[in-house]
This record gives structure tokens, sequence and C-alpha cells, in this order.
């Protein structure tokens, strides 16, 4: 049980320090500045824990089965990134941004999965994408 616990929290308490941070993201800070210098100390973590995980001598061997989804994804987080600074600066409360994009993301998400993975959709996952979309409206008056 724990194995799937753990992994969710991490996400929840590392979301909670996204938003918060880039809420409280100065408003003259260019974005691009900011999010070099956040990539700039990403990339210095990580590859202290990869060197760490994988040990020295097998970091080469371990980077060669590095794929295009790494650039995609870089790609990708740039755009929420940038997206998150921008949904603050036009005045998007914390509370509600990060709610409303989420449930955005889960209504597409299940779609992406039924027609690009052929995961089932049932029809309470229906009723509840109907649903998510009248609380996006009412979460928005």
């Amino acid at each position: 049980m724990w194995n799937l616990i753990w992994p969710i929290l991490i996400v929840i308490l590392s979301n909670t320090f996204y938003n918060v941070c880039m809420k409280a993201m100065p408003s003259d800070v260019n974005p691009f500045g900011a999010l070099m210098v956040t990539y700039l100390v990403a990339t210095i973590i990580s590859a202290i824990i990869f060197i760490f995980m994988v040990g020295p001598s097998n970091v080469g061997e371990e980077m060669s089965k590095i794929n295009w989804t790494s650039v995609i994804l870089a790609l990708a987080i740039v755009g929420l990134e940038v997206g998150y600074v921008f949904v603050y600066r036009a005045g998007w409360a914390v509370s509600t941004a990060s709610v409303v994009a989420n449930i955005g993301l889960a209504c597409v998400l299940l779609f992406v999965g039924y027609f690009l993975y052929r995961e089932n959709v049932s029809i309470n996952q229906i009723i509840g994408v109907i649903v998510c979309m009248f609380g996006l409206v009412l979460i928005n008056i």
C-alpha cells in the first residue's frame, strides 16, 4: 500500500510548492530567465542524484537509453511552466488555477487514454467528465 501512497504524496507536496512559487514569482522578472535558473538548479540536482543512483561507470550506458520522449517532455515542461507564470500574472487565484487546470487535464487525459492507449472508459467516467465540466463553470463564475 505504501508503494501507492508515497509517490502521490511527493506529487501533492511538490505541486503545492510549485504553485506557491509560481504565484510568488515577481511580476517584473522575465519568466524565461527565472525558468533558466530553475532548470539549471534542477539539472544539477538531477545530475547528482542520477550519478549517485547508477554509479559513475554506468552513466554512459544509462544515457544511451534516452529517446525522443525527453526532448518532447522538455518542451511540455517549458509550456507548463510558462503557462502557469502567465496564469498567475493574469490574476488567477492559487486556489482555483490549479483546480481548473487539473480538472481540464483529467478530462483530456481520459480521452487520450481511450484513443491512444485503448484504455476502457466507463459510463461513470463520461458522467464524471460532464460533472467536472459543470464544476469548471461553477468555479469560474
